[in-house]
């Protein structure tokens, strides 16, 4: 068992202090775990912003990458970057942990992976929101056979695009950017979550413009190149042999379809928006209107973007393994960039990897109020 009074702290370091780095840090105080030692980025002026902001250490990344008291780096750096950084965190002797996608292509990321299984040491990857109360009750209902077996399922991302709201949102179009590697991570990480790993892919994608124009500021009326797919569809097969139709886009004004259905053999269920730690979760039996489920897991809020890092950071100091794994994230990866090569070549692609799925948490009925369901050892 984890307690968490006993158990020694892991200190952290955090290279990237763009957009996502203020969810981090506040989700980071919910866990007594984390020891944040600092915050670095290459735009200084960016971390020490945010230092002062969540009273951290400013550092710089050759001192945090230089510090014995850091055992994890959590890399929130760019897409383009993430594996670039992730050897230079292993290559420094410490476990990484990095914001999604893993990388922009499986071969840069099975680098990665490989390099820390010859050193020892671990890697992790968002997203981590499937360890949230919604997304871990729903495994539960799966896991208890509340659907019976699952038979087909649905997943949509659907958006007019990042260019509204980012202040700078060039990179969603660049080279590892786009709808699927952006927020396809959340969709695919919760369904394998659910119902296990991928056997199959088909897809079709579009690039419906080549250039956008920014509407948030401080860039509004600039504009940039578009150099991937901007609308992405298709199937994913499963090994279990559920099929799931998923899109996802930034081509898309409005729409009405739910982020995640899945059906069963015996009823259907209605998954809350993955890129959340809640939400309502419904099922429905046949001849039966939506009945809501009750959440029975904790850590349902919408401000714990850190609980793969506490999950790790405990999962160091038990010595098992850690649920948001580096595996979990190149077989998301690989189906991601499966899409791709299925509609240049307009054939299936198999899926190589076969990660298990992650442990499910406790629920909060198993949970004893004084140590409360931020404890991640197996249930």
């Amino acid at each position: 068992m984890e307690h968490h009074e006993r158990v020694e702290k892991v200190g952290i370091g955090i290279i990237g202090c763009g957009n996502i780095s203020a969810a981090y840090l506040q989700g980071a105080a919910n866990f007594p775990i984390l020891d944040i030692r600092g915050v670095a980025d290459l735009h200084a002026p960016a971390a020490q912003a945010r230092a002062t902001e969540f009273g951290v250490p400013y550092r710089t990344v050759e001192a945090l990458l230089a510090d014995p008291a850091i055992e994890i780096i959590v890399n929130l750096t760019i897409p383009a970057v993430h594996v670039e950084v992730g050897l230079q965190v292993l290559h420094a002797g410490k476990h990484v942990y990095s914001e999604k996608p893993l990388g922009t292509t499986t071969a840069q990321a099975r680098n990665l992976l490989a390099l820390a299984d010859a050193r020892g040491l671990r890697v992790g990857c968002a997203p981590d929101t499937f360890l949230g109360g919604a997304q871990q009750t729903c495994r539960k209902l799966v896991d208890a056979g509340a659907i019976g077996q699952p038979v087909a399922g649905t997943a949509f991302f659907l958006c007019p695009g990042h260019e509204r709201w980012h202040p700078n949102p060039a990179f969603y179009y660049a080279q590892g950017g786009g709808p699927m590697l952006d927020m396809g991570p959340y969709y695919i990480t919760a369904l394998v979550n659910l119902i296990g790993p991928v056997a199959r892919v088909s897809g079709s994608t579009l690039r419906a413009r080549s250039e956008r124009r920014i509407t948030s500021e401080p860039l509004n009326g600039s504009t940039i190149a578009v150099e991937v797919a901007t609308h992405v569809a298709g199937t994913l097969e499963f090994v279990s042999g559920a099929v799931v139709s998923i899109a996802t886009s930034f081509d898309v004004p409005k729409h009405r379809h739910s982020p995640i259905e899945l059906y069963g053999t015996e009823a259907s269920l209605l998954v809350p928006d993955p890129n959340h730690f809640g939400g309502q979760i419904e099922l429905a039996r046949p001849g039966e209107d939506w009945r809501a489920q009750p959440t029975e897991h904790g850590w349902a809020e919408s401000t714990l973007r850190s609980i793969g890092v506490a999950d790790m950071a405990h999962a160091i100091r038990a010595d098992r393994s850690h649920r948001a794994s580096g595996a979990l994230a190149l077989h998301v990866l690989e189906v991601m960039e499966a899409f791709q090569l299925s509609s240049d070549t307009g054939r299936h692609v198999p899926i190589a990897s076969r990660p298990e799925r992650p442990p499910m948490l406790p629920t909060l009925q198993t949970v004893r109020k004084t140590t409360a369901p931020w404890r991640f050892e197996h249930a």
